[in-house]
């Protein structure tokens, strides 16, 4: 017999104490193996985040609205696909509930967890059919590592034969972290063990990064075209935004050349802009030089995480980093700015080595932005980031 403070898994799951006497720490390590939805994830998530609580009685209805909170910035923020597209259709019940929650409700992005859960109630008659679909296998199909112990098999095809066999196994072979009550759908009651529920309080952080690491890996596979997957599931602390130096070497740039806003046409005024990102910083995670100009505050609010249009805004943009570019190579004071940028905003090899190197022409500019950015702004249409409605200079 194992004496240990800690069990490993082959699963990445490393669980603290002596559960293992008791507890069938693999079986629980299994509850995520083979998915055929990222919600799955999201259920398991649910559970521990309920138990940590010290919530020992639940409904499939508060744990999928758990669901729903939990992936609602995701997909509402980062357009993240939970278990990506198919023929142009979204996949994922989870992310279709989220969907049509916001069409519902006109909720933000980073609405809280209790505006969500008021929406939740406020529209869950039409939500319903939504919901459900969530409930006819995952809670089951969960457990199916727990069930290689028994000798008996399973039958997939009767939701009140599963809910027995579950009730048998936990009785007679191996300790389950759930069972399940004898309602229907959504208010079909779910117990927790109280040994599990222990384990659970006891590993709760070891567990959420073990079922975060395991939902990234699916999201990622999933979404190969949207960078920085691990900063978007959660909301970020604004202060993470390092813009500062960039706004300083704006600044110097402002008190030598004229720069002129991409999207009014006018002439930026020195402090009253934001520095702004082309493509959305939602969708590239990072503050590179490249992608940053000054921007009329009030266009930048309006613009929000939509993208301009690629003509003719592009060309404008190129227009204030090439006087960006003739400026630092022109003027000591403003190369001193430019450098300062290097650690927070200079991350791109391609930028460092080709695009600001001296002697580029504007053509040659030109040609190494577009080649750089046209791939990410692509990109970020297919992830399903939505045109600014601003047609034009004028609009």
């Amino acid at each position: 017999m194992l004496e240990s403070s800690s069990i490993t898994t082959t699963n990445n799951l490393i669980i603290q104490g002596d559960y293992y006497n008791k507890l069938d720490i693999e079986g629980f390590s299994q509850m995520m193996k083979d998915p055929s939805y990222c919600y799955k994830f999201y259920w398991l998530e649910a559970i521990v985040k309920l138990i940590s609580q010290n919530v020992a009685e639940a409904t499939f209805d508060e744990v999928i609205n758990e669901m729903i909170c939990n992936a609602w910035y995701s997909v509402r923020e980062f357009h993240v696909h939970l278990s990506g597209m198919q023929r142009g259709k979204v996949s994922d019940g989870l992310e279709r509930a989220v969907l049509e929650l916001s069409e519902l409700s006109n909720l933000s992005s980073d609405a809280s967890k209790v505006e969500i859960k008021n929406a939740i109630m406020q529209y869950d008659d039409r939500l319903r059919k939504s919901k459900e679909q969530l409930t006819n296998m995952v809670p089951y199909r969960a457990l199916a590592g727990f069930f290689k112990r028994d000798s008996i098999p399973v039958n997939w095809n009767s939701i009140n034969a599963i809910s027995e066999y579950i009730l048998r196994v936990n009785r007679e072979t191996v300790l389950l972290p759930y069972t399940l009550g004898p309602s229907s759908k959504l208010k079909k009651e779910i117990y927790f063990n109280p040994a599990w529920m222990a384990m659970i309080q006891d590993n709760t952080v070891s567990i959420l990064g073990w079922i975060q690491y395991e939902k990234i890996k699916w999201l990622q596979n999933n979404n190969p075209e949207l960078p920085g997957l691990v900063y978007k599931l959660a909301p970020m602390d604004e202060k993470m935004r390092k813009l500062s130096k960039v706004h300083d070497l704006w600044e110097g740039v402002l008190d030598v050349a004229k720069v002129m806003d991409v999207f009014n046409d006018k002439p930026i005024i020195s402090n009253e802009y934001d520095v702004d990102h082309f493509i959305p910083w939602s969708f590239v995670m990072n503050d590179e030089l490249w992608n940053l100009s000054p921007m009329d505050s009030s266009l930048n609010s309006a613009k929000s995480n939509n993208l301009p249009k690629w003509e003719p805004f592009f060309d404008r943009f190129v227009q204030n980093q090439y006087t960006l570019y003739i400026c630092i190579h022109d003027y000591e004071g403003i190369h001193r700015l430019f450098e300062k940028c290097y650690r927070d905003n200079l991350h791109s090899i391609w930028a460092s080595q080709e695009l600001y190197i001296r002697g580029n022409s504007k053509e040659e500019f030109y040609n190494i932005l577009r080649k750089n950015m046209q791939p990410v702004y692509d990109s970020a249409r297919r992830q399903g980031y939505e045109f600014w409605k601003r047609e034009s200079v004028n609009g």
